[in-house]
């Protein structure tokens, strides 16, 4: 199994689609403690919450690493805007051609990211697209697992062992349904209401005017118990608003 330091021997001089997650933040640690010549690269656009975007610079402050922030307006791409079934595909492809574009002009011209060997390829258009773009991802060559990105997040001291995975606001509207910037931030400000009230790890999906809270299980009964709170936040964004008791899966 290749290691990292292999890769990095191989790869010394590497652009990184950083999202201020747990993944890519370990990248970035190990590649600078490797002495790799690495800089990493945040998309801002409508899908990316606020929070991302403060993660990732305070991760980058912290690894004394140079970070770059890239507009990209992906709602201006109308496969992408309509929904449909192959929307992650387009917007990855925008995504990592606009950081693949960037990052030539600033002299590097291999792309990583943070995919690990836990994540799923088989159906994820997304990775299609990085594919095609012949994007590199170091903890899935050198199969590193999403507990072992743990694990070795915690020995480095990073805020972000713990982060719970998060996908981007779009997942959080039904498949066909146009995506429009109106209902994205309704959905973050959800999102940031439920944080505020002590919630983590949380998915707000919209159906129609009614928003569906996915909460892990163990916080089920905290929702019973702020019932009130959570109407009070949530009521004037959303016509209902109505609680999974399935509780949520580590799925998107």
């Amino acid at each position: 199994m290749t290691e990292l330091g292999e890769f990095f021997a191989r790869y010394p001089r590497c652009a990184l689609a950083f999202s201020g997650g747990t993944d890519s933040a370990l990248l970035l640690y190990e590649a600078r403690r490797l002495g790799a010549d690495v800089r990493a690269y945040f998309v801002r656009g409508p899908f990316q919450p606020r929070f991302e975007l403060e993660d990732a610079r305070r991760l980058a402050a912290e690894l004394g690493a140079e970070l770059s922030v890239l507009e990209l307006d992906v709602l201006s791409l109308p496969e992408v805007a309509k929904n449909g079934p192959d929307r992650c595909y387009h917007c990855k492809r925008a995504i990592f051609s606009a950081i693949a574009r960037r990052a030539a002009a600033d002299g590097y011209g291999v792309v990583i990211d943070g995919t690990n060997a836990s994540d799923r390829s088989d159906d994820r258009p997304g990775m299609r697209a990085m594919g095609e773009l012949g994007v590199l991802s170091p903890l899935r060559i050198c199969g590193i697992s999403k507990r072992r990105v743990r694990e070795l997040s915690r020995e480095a001291g990073l805020f972000t062992a713990e982060k719970p995975s998060y996908a981007c606001l779009a997942t959080r509207i039904p498949t066909g349904v146009a995506i429009t910037r109106g209902a994205l931030e309704r959905v973050e400000r959800a999102e940031d209401a439920l944080r505020a009230l002590g919630f983590s790890d949380l998915r707000v999906r919209l159906a129609g005017d009614s928003a569906r809270l996915e909460l892990p299980e163990g916080q089920l009964a905290l929702a019973a118990e702020l019932r009130g709170e959570i109407l009070s936040a949530l009521k004037p964004m959303f016509g209902h608003v109505v609680l999974d008791l399935d509780g949520r899966k580590n799925t998107d």
